[in-house]
């Protein structure tokens, strides 16, 4: 065998190794929608990633099959002992973990003015999932993330979040309010973690996927007011994360990404 061929054979065992990933990426609720299209993106800059959701493990284990140095785990975000496991499993698999996506989310929509809707019970369930898991997560992958900034790039966060956390818009006054708590943690993330870890924040608009197709309204007023005149793709917001990804220098943003609605 010659030397050049025991190189590649070195190198292809490598990409077939858990162990031998380059960067790795956890992307939490990215079974579908956004978190799908940021995982996929993000496998095709070179990334290995951990795809997760709460509970659709055939599409997870499907996408994991179907993806380059992919692997799938199932974790209920709501549970302080399940966010323990993912996060383990999760640095175990690949031996490393550089990026955190925090996109696993829940809403209620409710009224804004059905105030009594709006129970407490509501408010600790978006608060655990919206807030408290994120920050959870980061403080879990924190040891991680830090060994990743001795490689040469800043570990890096992202969390996402959402247009109503910025605007007195959104599904329900719980979800938005959650939403607006993850900006400012995000924030808070960036400057307690620099210059190891980076933190920044994306915050979408209506994005098309199956569950907005009936927001007809939505639709309508994406389609003539903002001066993008359509709602996002979920792959617009992926090529949002991977540019945050991408960047060594930037932390602490919350990036608006509603096609200019905000400006009207």
């Amino acid at each position: 065998m010659s030397r050049t061929t025991a190189l590649i054979k070195k190198e292809t065992m490598q990409l077939s190794s858990p162990r031998g990933a380059a960067r790795v990426a956890l992307i939490t609720g990215s079974t579908s929608g956004i978190g799908a299209a940021i995982a996929r993106r993000l496998v095709a800059d070179g990334f290995a990633v951990v795809l997760h959701s709460r509970s659709s493990v055939d599409a997870g284990q499907a996408m994991a099959a179907e993806l380059v140095q992919a692997t799938y785990l199932q974790a209920d975000l709501a549970l302080e002992t399940e966010r323990v496991r993912l996060m383990e499993t999760a640095i175990a698999h690949w031996g490393r973990l550089d990026v955190l996506v925090n996109n696993a989310g829940i809403s209620r929509m409710i009224a804004h003015a059905d105030l009594a809707a709006a129970t407490p019970a509501i408010w600790q369930e978006l608060n655990e999932v919206n807030v408290v898991a994120p920050f959870h997560l980061v403080t879990l992958a924190e040891a991680a993330l830090r060994e990743a900034a001795r490689h040469g790039h800043p570990g890096c966060v992202i969390n996402i979040s959402s247009h109503a956390g910025v605007r007195p818009k959104g599904a329900s006054i719980p979800y938005a309010a959650s939403k607006a708590a993850l900006n400012h943690v995000t924030r808070l993330l960036a400057l307690s973690l620099a210059p190891a870890i980076r933190v920044n924040a994306v915050a979408p608009g209506l994005v098309d996927t199956p569950l907005t197709a009936q927001w007809t309204a939505a639709q309508a007023l994406w389609k003539s007011r903002a001066p993008m005149q359509r709602a996002a793709q979920p792959e617009d917001i992926a090529q949002v994360v991977a540019m945050l990804v991408a960047s060594d220098y930037l932390t602490g943003e919350i990036l608006m990404s509603d096609g200019g609605l905000n400006l009207t």
